[in-house]
């Protein structure tokens, strides 16, 4: 995240209301990245297909793609975060020219293995499905995979214009091609989705090969023995799971979800409010993604640079309580921003279910998942700033901690009944929030002490 990071002070430096506006435009798009505008996609798809005589297909559509998104961001979390930390690890050896061969052989085995998984689920799980169907629940797991995987470098790279332009040009031809060719049933609505990722995809791989040419192709040195951190193998699986845990207890739990196709269930009750609520983290996640990769990153290299160097103890604690001010300013404005957005969501809330022609049924449970969200956004911001201080084994237990609380307390809810549905992800995030922030108040306390004497 590094080159973000540089790219956004010089953003910030201008001095002017454009650069600032700028800086946290394309901070936004940046971290919000396809999990988000992949919400946006298929919620178009359907908004605008409504009352056609394909209903049913596109609501099989959007169903299938969701499952898509949640088993490709599970299956690739085990290489996501630890291969991140390999390029890092990479980048500080000053060793660039490993970066992109083994990005390539990484992306080779998630396009491959996902491929492959999915093929032979929806053989086994599909039966009574063709063949073409079959193939592109493949294909797509694997592109989605992919997008993941690659996403990670363009975190780090400086033409945000070109980013956000690709970012548009994919999902614009998914929903183009989705609405375009719904006149073949699910097949033409899942074939355009995966077009459009594809191109997204591809799209992603010629800019990182461009930002950072290579002479070799392919390598797998990232799979060496101890070359990746197994506690950030388990991080990247159960904070994937920790987040969908809530839908995952709806959808299996036959008293509030229905089956759409194949072994695949949805909840019309919880579904939608919880994904029109990933919408309003968009201005936290760009707020996350300024002060933590700017002001944060600037004085934490400092103080560490200071340590190595032989900096005075008075400029190593001067340096410290910098970097500690950064980050309760940084928390703070996350969750500022956050609970604006959630107020402007809670007024305006009512007039958005009506133009999209939603029951205001939905609107106690679309608040508190919104809340649940915004607190989702604060998480990111701790563990992010524990991943920099390589506190792992905390955000193992931070991970382990979110996936038990958020399945059992929305197992709870289900027993309680309509009325507390969405309380159990928001206390789930609210409790897992504050243990962090204990957390992290106690290892900053701790800092120096832990700098100098547990190397």
């Amino acid at each position: 995240m590094a080159g973000i990071g540089f790219e956004l002070r010089k953003l910030l430096q201008r001095d002017s209301y454009a650069g600032l506006l700028k800086a946290y435009a394309y901070a936004g798009v940046i971290s919000s990245g396809p999990w988000v505008l992949s919400i946006v996609g298929i919620l178009l798809v359907g908004m605008i297909a409504a009352g056609s005589a394909a209903d049913r297909e596109v609501t099989r559509f959007q169903v299938m793609v969701t499952w898509l998104i949640l088993c490709s961001l599970v299956l690739t979390g085990p290489i996501q975060l630890s291969f991140t930390r390999w390029v890092a690890d990479r980048l500080f050896e000053r060793r660039r020219d490993l970066i992109v061969p083994n990005f390539l052989g990484a992306l080779l085995l998630v396009l491959a293995g996902c491929g492959t998984l999915g093929l032979l689920a929806a053989a086994l799980l599909f039966p009574g499905q063709g063949n073409l169907l079959r193939v592109l629940i493949g294909s797509g797991l694997a592109v989605l995979g992919g997008i993941w995987l690659t996403t990670i470098f363009l975190s780090g790279m400086k033409q945000y214009g070109a980013i956000v332009l690709l970012f548009l040009l994919g999902y614009g031809v998914t929903v183009l091609a989705s609405l375009g060719l719904r006149r073949f049933g699910l097949e033409g609505l899942l074939g355009g989705f995966v077009l459009g990722q594809f191109v997204l995809l591809a799209g992603m791989l010629m800019m990182v090969l461009r930002t950072l040419p290579t002479e070799r192709m392919i390598a797998f040195a990232f799979l060496r023995r101890g070359a990746m951190y197994g506690t950030l193998v388990w991080v990247g699986v159960l904070y994937n799971l920790g987040v969908w845990a809530d839908k995952l207890v709806f959808w299996l739990s036959p008293e509030v979800s229905q089956p759409i196709i194949g072994p695949l269930r949805a909840s019309i009750i919880y579904d939608l409010p919880a994904f029109l609520a990933y919408l309003a983290i968009i201005p936290g996640m760009a707020v996350f993604l300024v002060r933590i990769e700017t002001d944060f990153v600037e004085y934490y290299e400092r103080f560490f640079d200071a340590v190595r160097e032989g900096g005075s103890l008075d400029q190593i604690r001067h340096l410290r309580d910098e970097m500690v001010f950064t980050i309760r300013q940084g928390l703070y404005e996350i969750l500022k921003i956050q609970g604006i957005t959630t107020v402007l969501v809670m007024v305006l809330a009512p007039r958005v279910l009506d133009w999209i022609g939603i029951s205001h049924l939905y609107l106690p449970l679309l608040y508190l998942d919104v809340v649940a969200a915004s607190l989702q956004v604060v998480l990111l911001g701790l563990l992010n700033i524990f991943f920099y201080l390589d506190r792992r084994r905390v955000v193992l237990g931070l991970t382990v901690l979110l996936l038990a609380l958020n399945t059992g307390l929305s197992w709870l809810t289900l027993q309680l009944g309509a009325a507390y549905y969405g309380y159990g992800v928001a206390l789930a995030m609210m409790i897992t929030v504050f243990v962090a922030m204990l957390a992290l108040e106690s290892r900053l306390h701790r800092l120096e002490y832990e700098t100098f004497m547990l190397q």
